[in-house]
């Protein structure tokens, strides 16, 4: 990733963390790996190789495939990539790592204790240091540290250039405690996400000035607090080096050594035959040749085929021949010459094969999802029915399959945008709009305008935004102004549905909103809608930075890699469409088009034709990337498409370079649908707000997204971030969560699809390290196995 300047006075840099995604592998099924029905939903053990510590050899070297040297070594500037949190795990506090499930856990090694003392008037966090704890250096650890870092990273100080300011701006003062152990952190408001706080923990030295914050932490670190500490940064070998902490006073290093070492995605499986590197995320071909040199077998249980020329048939290496020592002596050189070359090529195959059996493939699931966005902010897709018929017209599970089953994993549609499989917070609300439903989905596009007849009608001449248009408009406003009314008239005689619009100020979770489909008005922002001065952020409020968390960044590296591998209810008023299993289900709300509409006819194919308003087809723009890496993602991309025109909708797909993806069509907006991945947190209330915060005018009279690249969002989802975010109580604030989550699925911007597949090529001799899935690295116990562990000789690599 190329480094991101941040000039000083300006507003500080957001990251952009979406991730493309995804990969289809036949690798043999993971060990312990099956579905949970549970309220968790599917979950993929980690795969790491456990090993008691005792069982793991002393000393050695383990070098570690990154893609590229990170650009900076401080994990709260706008550039900090995956790498730089790799790299700071081995190195910093992490006061609360996440364990396998993705929750976070005391970190004994830094703290004694961590909790809650006070909540009135003022909440008040007591932590209580491992009287150990220290620097490099040899300094304590201690409140200096959690002071420096607060003023740095409270936004109430432009000159420190942060990426994120999220928690610390509702801190109101540190002090120390009963002695040097304690450190009493004060909020001047609630915060449900506090053991977010602080972790990674800088020395005072790096946050306790601009400059060093800035620039002085980019290349290096000089004071440091964990089991590895940082030896040196070398950029002409593309090197990050860590040796053993001398000064670590929990359970040594077993390694010597730590080096981290920028391979492109492309040039993995070279380096890993060559034992340039003993541990890789790797893409589609390196992970399948790693399972043919272990003997893999295909889904058909004969063995692969291997090499230059294996898939060639006996007829045809009889006619090669024939040609090779054949009368056409121009004819017969060439042969000759392309056998001699495939020769060398299987040759060379064949080494490297003979390399990679040294390797296993780890893989579980990823802490990240892949969705469809549906951009709300212009076009048929501003008109959320159109948005709703795009959902329902998909076959989730056709999707997931086509991901996830043939590498032996959990294979089920997620059902939230706000947690994973396996983690305590995980509640499928997808009910909220409703599953694959082909009559659905053409209602509500009938219902929308758009019919087969729309597509060849010829328009009156009326232009869009006309006297004539707006008075239409204007009509139909009022029809349903008018309905409102009585509707609110029948509430209050008690014969309507239950009062509490969604998304209204007074709709208070729990008091039955959240079982009610909202409204058309419910907040929903479409760009063009605003009133003068609505959602204006100006007022001198430090605007929080909250980007989601750093599991990764978007970089062409990141895209060719990532190639690879009803609590809101219904509506009362049912139309009679709905479905027996919608019924089961609770109903989908806001899924179905008013009753009476009538579905668009259907061709003796079961196709429909195309459809149209005005004379002008229905017609989305399907951007996908176009590099190398990523044909499994334009493999879904094609699914989709073909899903969406059985019912009526055209896609047109673009393909962009991967260089260009993000930041020129997903970011901008230039795009109907896209294909994107979100990672994972423990704290959506924080991270996740950004990503479906309803946008904004700004003064300047831009539009402020933050990281909702959708363009939608509602007044009400914002509240129940808000108050989530201030609850206490884990419970009420999980709950909150759990409804913003339906409404999310009800307003349809974004469609999760499934959970990440994560692949790792690891050495056979290590133990605890692979596929770590949700759970923090355990640096510390990574090493090689003794002889008797590992069936042979350690492999210590000095």
């Amino acid at each position: 990733m190329s480094h991101v300047g941040v000039p000083r006075g300006t507003a500080r840099k957001r990251r952009s963390l979406a991730l493309l995604t995804t990969g289809v592998l036949t690798l043999p099924v993971l060990a312990g790996c099956s579905s949970d029905d549970g309220a968790t939903g599917a979950a993929a053990p980690q795969d790491v190789a456990v090993a008691g510590r005792s069982m793991v050899a002393e000393g050695g070297t383990v070098n570690w495939a990154i893609d590229a040297l990170p650009t900076t070594l401080n994990a709260f500037q706008a550039d900090a990539d995956a790498t730089t949190t790799r790299i700071t795990g081995a190195l910093l506090p992490t006061l609360f790592p996440l364990d396998a499930k993705g929750r976070p856990q005391l970190n004994p090694d830094y703290l004694e204790s961590a909790k809650v003392v006070e909540s009135e008037p003022r909440q008040v966090v007591l932590y209580r240091l491992n009287q150990q704890a220290v620097w490099s250096d040899g300094r304590e650890i201690g409140a200096p540290d959690f002071v420096a870092q607060w003023r740095a990273l409270s936004g109430k100080d432009s000159a420190f250039w942060t990426a994120r300011n999220a928690g610390y701006e509702r801190i109101e003062k540190i002090e120390r405690g009963a002695d040097d152990f304690e450190v009493r952190v004060t909020f001047a408001k609630p915060y449900a996400d506090w053991r977010s706080l602080f972790s990674p923990l800088y020395p005072k030295d790096v946050t306790g000035s601009p400059d060093a914050f800035n620039d002085g932490a980019r290349t290096t670190l000089k004071a440091t607090s964990g089991p590895f500490r940082l030896r040196g940064v070398d950029k002409a070998t593309g090197e990050v080096t860590l040796v053993r902490n001398p000064r670590w006073w929990g359970s040594p290093a077993k390694l010597d050594s730590l080096v981290f070492r920028a391979v492109a995605t492309e040039d993995r499986t070279g380096a890993l035959a060559a034992g340039r590197v003993d541990v890789a995320d790797v893409d589609a071909a390196s992970a399948h040749r790693i399972a043919q040199a272990a003997g893999g077998r295909g889904a058909d249980g004969q063995p692969l085929a291997q090499g230059p020329g294996a898939g060639e048939g006996p007829a045809a290496a009889l006619r090669a021949w024939a040609v090779a020592h054949g009368s056409n002596a121009k004819e017969a050189a060439a042969a000759r010459a392309a056998g001699k070359k495939t020769r060398a090529a299987a040759d060379a195959y064949a080494a490297e094969q003979a390399g990679l059996r040294a390797y296993v493939v780890r893989k579980s699931l990823e802490p990240a999802y892949t969705q469809l966005a549906l951009n709300g902010e212009s076009g048929p897709l501003a008109d959320d029915r159109v948005r709703r018929a795009v959902a329902r017209a998909l076959d989730r599970q056709e999707l997931v399959d086509t991901v996830l089953e043939p590498l032996g994993l959990p294979a089920r549609p997620l059902g939230s945008h706000l947690a994973l499989a396996g983690q305590p917070a995980y509640k499928d609300s997808s009910d909220a709009l409703g599953g694959q439903d082909t009559e659905v989905a053409q209602a509500l596009l009938a219902d929308a305008g758009w019919t087969p007849e729309g597509a060849v009608k010829k328009s009156d001449g009326t232009k869009a935004g006309s006297e004539a248009g707006k008075k239409d408009a204007e009509k139909e406003a009022g029809k349903a102004a008018k309905k409102d009314a009585e509707k609110k008239e029948a509430e209050k005689k008690g014969t309507g549905p239950a009062a509490g619009k969604a998304g209204s100020t007074d709709d208070k979770p729990g008091d039955g909103a959240d079982r009610r489909e909202p409204a058309p008005d419910d907040g929903l922002y479409i760009v063009g809608d605003d009133k003068p001065g609505d959602g204006d952020p100006a007022g001198g409020a430090t605007h929080v930075l909250a980007p989601a968390p750093a599991a990764a960044f978007h970089s062409s590296a990141l895209l060719r890699q990532a190639g690879y591998l009803s609590e809101s209810g219904v509506s009362e008023d049912i139309p009679s469409r709905v479905t027996a299993q919608d019924k089961r289900s609770g109903g989908a709300a806001g899924a179905y088009a008013p009753a009476g509409t009538a579905a668009p006819a259907q061709a003796a194919d079961g196709r429909r034709g195309p459809l149209g308003k005005d004379g002008k087809p229905l017609t989305l723009r399907f951007v996908l990337p176009s590099g190398p890496g990523s044909e499994p993602l334009r493999s879904v991309g094609d699914k989709i498409s073909a899903m969406l025109e059985s019912v009526g909708i055209r896609t047109e797909i673009t393909k962009v370079s991967d260089e260009s993806y993000f930041q020129d069509h997903i970011a901008s907006g230039d795009y109907d649908l896209a294909l994107y991945s979100w990672p994972a947190t423990a704290y959506p209330a924080t991270d996740d707000r950004p990503i479906f915060a309803k946008p904004v005018p700004a003064t300047d009279g831009s539009l402020l997204v933050e990281q909702n690249y959708t363009r939608v969002g509602t007044d009400h989802i914002d509240q129940l971030f808000d108050q989530a975010v201030s609850e206490l109580d884990e419970d009420a604030a999980r709950d909150l969560m759990k409804q913003a989550d339906a409404r999310i699925w009800a307003a349809a911007g974004s469609i999760p699809l499934y959970q990440r597949p994560q692949l790792v090529a690891a050495n056979r001799k290590l133990a605890n390290v692979g596929a770590f899935g949700f759970g923090t690295p355990h640096y510390q116990d990574i090493g090689f196995k003794k002889p008797q562990a590992a069936g042979a000789p350690a492999n210590k690599k000095k």
